[in-house]
């Protein structure tokens, strides 16, 4: 069998669709297909211009989500620190806590606690490894689309927001950019 047989050339695939004989084109190269083209499945069948354009937003939304789901997850691990902190800061504040040498402690998150983090972390995987099976299909558009939803998305999500302590440099008394004196102020 000669190789043109094997591989089309313009790398479209018949995805055919039970309702209609329409095709979907597929190319695994660089292409600006806009009509018939087909994206993770048969079902995702693009026919009109808009449900193009609806497609292109929707996949913008997947970058915007990813960035989304990943404030939510940075700011769900800030609470449990702050949590932990605030539970050894009681600690060290009540009559049995003073006397106590060591200034690092160290806490598991609960089960409970555990499988929220889990959560987050697989929605965070599915949302890239979703974009990612988008981006495979090497349509100028999508890849736009991918790259302005990752630009809107840290942009409303993650603003940057940063702790600067003056007055002190940064040395043994010092971890995490946390003080450390704090662990003995309830002993004088």
């Amino acid at each position: 069998m000669e190789a043109h047989q094997l591989f089309p050339r313009h790398g479209g695939m018949d995805m055919g669709s039970s309702s209609t004989n329409a095709t979907c084109t597929t190319e695994m190269i660089w292409n600006w297909n806009t009509i018939d083209s087909c994206f993770l499945a048969s079902s995702w069948h693009v026919t009109t211009k808009a449900m193009f354009a609806v497609s292109c937003i929707g996949v913008a939304l997947l970058g915007v989500s990813l960035e989304f789901l990943r404030r939510v997850s940075k700011n769900y691990e800030e609470s449990l620190q702050r949590q932990f902190q605030r539970h050894t800061m009681a600690q060290l504040d009540s009559p049995l806590g003073c006397g106590t040498s060591p200034s690092v402690y160290t806490y598991r998150a609960s089960p409970i606690q555990q499988i929220t983090r889990a959560i987050l972390h697989v929605a965070q995987f599915g949302v890239a490894y979703i974009t990612m099976l988008i981006a495979m299909y090497y349509n100028g558009y999508m890849i736009i689309s991918i790259f302005i939803g990752a630009f809107l998305g840290k942009l409303f999500f993650d603003w940057g927001q940063y702790r600067v302590v003056l007055g002190q440099l940064p040395g043994p008394s010092q971890k995490g950019g946390m003080v450390q004196d704090e662990a003995t102020k309830c002993c004088g």
